[in-house]
């Protein structure tokens, strides 16, 4: 489904075979039983994103699996692209669906629609308990402020966004901060093409979703991403 209406440009049949699998997705979704963690895992897809979103595609089943050792997980997929387009899947339980839909979806260039993303997390926290907010990305091209006020409406509901950046952009990693620190989340820097930093940092996020600060901790002991997680959320407090 789309956050809000896209705008701009006329949609493509690359675009509408999306909505389409989205609106799949949406009418057999089925009810997800209250004990699972909830994720919202939103990523960048404009077009330097590219190698990102393919590992991105590649370690999604990994977040499940992790949940799955607590008591399970259910992922929603926010991504946003183009001139304007940002769209969310139904909620998920299944690696295979959601790494279906993945597969269908190119990145496309454009402007960073980051609090969009945040908007659209807050109103899923209205609905019902949400563990966290992941958000993968290399770019900021919005008004901190602005984000900041999207942002607030989750600190009140006590989510966490973890902020995590691809590169080194020092204006990307303020604002980053920012976001992790008014939402008491974390933020995370990794580097291109560093496959088994986002793998660590995506695993710890899923576990916490699902069991919270008990079941990052558990995981520590064996896994640096979660050791690094709990480190950057430190660093909010």
């Amino acid at each position: 489904m789309a956050i809000e209406k896209t705008k701009s440009n006329a949609p493509t049949a690359q675009s509408e075979g999306v909505a389409a699998f989205l609106k799949e997705l949406e009418a057999r979704a089925p009810l997800t039983a209250e004990r699972r963690g909830r994720l919202i895992f939103a990523l960048d897809a404009t077009m330097s994103r590219q190698p990102t979103w393919d590992l991105a595609c590649a370690l999604q089943a990994e977040m499940f699996e992790e949940a799955g050792r607590i008591g399970g997980l259910d992922i929603q997929l926010v991504y946003y692209r183009g001139l304007g387009e940002c769209r969310a899947s139904p909620w998920m339980a299944d690696a295979n669906k959601l790494g279906a839909l993945m597969a269908r979806i190119d990145c496309r260039g454009g402007r960073t629609q980051i609090g969009r993303v945040l908007g659209h997390a807050a109103s899923q926290a209205e609905k019902g308990p949400v563990g966290a907010v992941v958000f993968v990305g290399d770019a900021m091209e919005e008004p901190i402020d602005a984000l900041c006020a999207e942002a607030g409406p989750l600190a009140l509901r006590g989510v966490p966004v973890f902020m995590f950046q691809e590169g080194h952009d020092p204006t990307v990693e303020r604002a980053f901060r920012e976001i992790a620190r008014l939402t008491r989340g974390a933020y995370c820097r990794f580097d291109a093409g560093a496959a088994a930093e986002l793998r660590a940092l995506l695993r710890a996020a899923a576990s916490y979703a699902a069991g919270g600060a008990k079941a990052l901790a558990a995981l520590a002991d064996a896994s640096p991403g979660a050791r690094r997680l709990i480190a950057a959320m430190r660093d909010t407090r």
